[in-house]
């Protein structure tokens, strides 16, 4: 039996239903595997008193500290982050926080190996606990973790001397794994690790009636993500305005919405284009299969989930080059890669709804991307750290 202890500050929890959804769909997944036993412990960084009491911070703060999340024993430790300081000291705080949980855990769940979710802050402190507690450790890079920061000037040297030195590394993308080793990271130790999608779920459906439940008529566009400036929202607006007669519906919330709002209006596309704000997964299935195209003009990724379960719906994207965008659109059916402007979303997008591929075909593009391989993949990288220490030891 293998013991899987999964660090993830990017999961879901009551108050964010949404948050880090594909994390935790990945880990119940390993969870059930019949020959895992998995905790998980999903820290929650809050500012220190009087600034946690901000009603910003109430749900947060109210969560249970332990709790059985969809079937997985989940702990849900606070630790300190300090505003203005770039997170800078994240990662020693949430050290100091998780020895003393993981050394009462550990009495009852002796864990063979952590598996750090995302980059930052989890990584480098998976590398210090795993080094106090002697089992190896993994780290899964998505894409914002490694952008953003392995880049900013307070917390690269953490990402890279963590990646250097945690057991195995894990990318969502071969674009992902060229950028990590660009950083310095070892390039023998970073697997490849695609997302899955969930294929009975994300389903082409009867896309005029899905459209008419959304109080929709004639060509629509979906773009999916939070509304902050890396996800080029703006772009796609710009795009859709420039074709008459094309809807928008933009489902994500964030701090731009303001700024969205207001282009919408100076447009004057406020008939056509409307935003969302955040959209349960539940109901993504039916967005997605409803749009005739899905556009997002991200200026970085790992791999978005969001390709995927568009493509896996029957709806072609429109995506810029960044990160795996090569590895999900591998043929006209799935959609094009584009310049990030409005003048190159609108000519893709145009020529689609022009001449829009078959969903069968468009579907295709999305099979390889499962959910059991992803568990399979997980398994066979954890178990193999495993093995390698214990023959090391």
């Amino acid at each position: 039996m293998l013991r899987v202890l999964t660090l993830a500050s990017l999961y879901p929890d009551a108050s964010r239903p949404n948050f880090g959804v594909f994390v935790a769909r990945q880990t119940l997944g390993l969870a059930a595997h019949p020959d895992v036993d998995l905790r998980v412990v999903a820290p929650i960084g809050l500012p220190p008193w009087p600034l946690s009491r901000h009603a910003h911070y109430a749900a947060l703060a109210a969560l249970p500290p332990r709790e059985t999340w969809q079937g997985v024993d989940t702990w849900r430790p606070r630790f300190t982050t300090l505003p203005a300081t770039q997170g800078r000291f994240h990662v020693p705080a949430l050290i100091r926080r998780l020895i003393p949980l993981l050394t009462v855990l550990r009495r009852d769940f002796p864990f063979d190996v952590i598996d750090a979710e995302f980059f930052f802050p989890d990584g480098p402190a998976a590398v210090a606990l795993g080094r106090h507690f002697g089992v190896p450790v993994s780290i899964k890079a998505r894409g914002a973790d490694i952008h953003h920061w392995g880049s900013a000037p307070a917390t690269a040297a953490q990402v890279v001397t963590a990646g250097r030195q945690a057991d195995g590394l894990l990318a969502v993308s071969d674009a992902l794994k060229a950028d990590m080793v660009a950083l310095g990271m070892p390039a023998a130790r970073i697997r490849v690790h695609h997302t899955g999608v969930d294929l009975a779920r994300f389903a082409p459906g009867d896309r005029t009636a899905l459209k008419a439940a959304l109080g929709v008529t004639g060509p629509l566009i979906v773009s999916l993500g939070a509304l902050i400036p890396r996800k080029g929202h703006d772009i796609v607006l710009r795009a859709v305005a420039a074709l008459p007669g094309v809807s928008l519906l933009i489902a994500g919330e964030g701090p731009e919405r303001a700024a969205l709002t207001a282009a919408i209006a100076a447009l004057g596309v406020g008939d056509r284009v409307r935003l969302l704000g955040a959209v349960p997964h539940g109901a993504m299935p039916a967005l997605l299969a409803a749009a005739d195209v899905m556009a997002l003009a991200s200026a970085s990724e790992g791999l978005a989930n969001a390709w995927v379960e568009a493509l896996a719906c029957g709806t072609p994207i429109v995506i810029t080059a960044a990160g795996g965008a090569g590895d999900v659109v591998r043929s006209a059916a799935a959609g094009r890669i584009v310049a990030r402007d409005a003048d190159a979303f609108r000519a893709a997008i145009a020529d689609l709804l022009a001449a829009p591929p078959a969903p069968h075909d468009t579907r295709q593009a999305a099979l390889g991307f499962t959910w059991e391989a992803n568990r399979a993949a997980l398994y066979d990288h954890l178990a193999g750290l495993v093995s390698a220490s214990s023959s090391s030891s």
